[in-house]
């Protein structure tokens, strides 16, 4: 009884969060178009196959991403008011805000989601590294920083030293577990960011991730973080309806970085971290592929590449944009479906 009543939550929830992010996507989109908070394309003289590539880009709507985490974030405090002052409604059961599950992802959603919409007006305006922002480096050092605030929470306030090894068990890594965290959060972080690059592709495989993490937390009983990432799902399905090919408007970092870490902090929560790089596997080709390239410039002098990241290289060599974003989709739920059969299979395992 327990579990049906769980499962039509989440699926309450992440229909709510689909519609509500639906119904307010022609305000945003009209205010985005209005004051022309529009994307600036890279430099042909810095990069002069991708600039080609995405000229007709140039001006579509960045700060898209403010669809999910602000439609996740309202979603989230209504229902906590609604248990506050109608605690034995209906309406009541449906929040899922709790300390022990949910504050952490949240409020990172939130702090990581202001930090890339800061990053998106410099862009918009032309400031920083060669007027594309913030650049890789500092990127980095700020996803750093946000990964110290959930390492410290996790192992100070939490106690949380045990990383779960799947179909083994878990191993106790003491204070290794800082800096293991923080490199969680800036890898996905970093991946996802780099996997924002075609109409669609981040949403897409942002939504399977997330799902899959949505049946892990409940296969585990964190009903309430399995509801957030329901909402999380409801509300990236409403961007891609918009977001697809021809985009009308685009995440920008204000979503990638605001889900990238929040997916972060969602695989430690669920101490299955060891599971995301095959769950979010397009992101590790995304990102490995960009390391691949930044390493043979500057050692070897020369492309393995033609763009990175790969989804670029095969844009480069002709393949129709959908056609990428949907073999990545591909990729991306086949790569979730692996993730959740060896979570089952843990689950089993350890059951014996």
């Amino acid at each position: 009884m327990l579990e049906g009543f769980v499962i039509s939550k989440l699926l309450i929830l992440a229909t709510t969060a689909f519609l509500v992010a639906f119904a307010w996507t022609p305000a945003l989109t009209y205010f985005l178009y209005k004051y022309k908070l529009g994307k600036s394309i890279r430099s042909a003289v810095t990069a002069p196959m991708f600039a080609e590539l995405h000229k007709k880009k140039a001006g579509v709507p960045t700060l898209g991403g403010l669809l999910m985490w602000g439609t996740t974030f309202a979603i989230a405090v209504f229902f906590a008011l609604a248990a506050w002052i109608f605690p034995d409604t209906f309406l009541g059961e449906l929040n899922f805000l709790s300390r022990s599950q949910t504050w952490l992802p949240l409020a990172a959603l939130v702090a990581a989601g202001l930090v890339g919409m800061a990053d998106d007006f410099m862009n918009i305006h032309k400031l920083g590294t060669n007027g594309g922002g913030i650049d890789i480096r500092h990127r980095l050092v700020l996803y750093a920083l946000i990964a110290a605030v959930g390492a410290w929470w996790f192992y100070v306030k939490l106690g949380w030293d045990v990383l779960h090894i799947p179909l083994y068990g878990d191993l106790s890594i003491g204070w290794w577990y800082v800096p293991f965290f923080i490199i969680v959060i800036v890898a996905t972080s970093f991946s996802v960011n780099q996997t924002d690059g075609l109409d669609g592709l981040a949403g897409g495989t942002l939504a399977s991730a997330f799902a899959a993490y949505a049946i892990i937390s409940l296969i585990q009983g964190r009903y309430d973080l399995a509801a957030l990432c329901a909402v999380i799902v409801g509300s990236l399905l409403a961007f891609l309806w918009f977001n697809i090919y021809p985009a009308r408007f685009i995440m920008g970092d204000t979503g990638a970085m605001s889900m990238g870490v929040t997916l972060g902090i969602v695989a430690m929560l669920t101490n299955s971290a060891l599971l995301l790089p095959i769950i979010g596997f397009v992101f590790v080709i995304e990102s490995l592929t960009t390391f691949i390239q930044i390493f043979s410039k500057k050692v070897f002098k020369r492309k393995v590449f033609l763009i990175a990241p790969i989804h670029h290289h095969f844009e480069a060599k002709g393949w129709p944009e959908p056609k990428v974003v949907m073999r990545f989709w591909v990729v991306s739920w086949i790569g979730a479906g692996v993730g959740l059969i060896v979570a089952l299979l843990d689950v089993a395992a350890l059951a014996q």
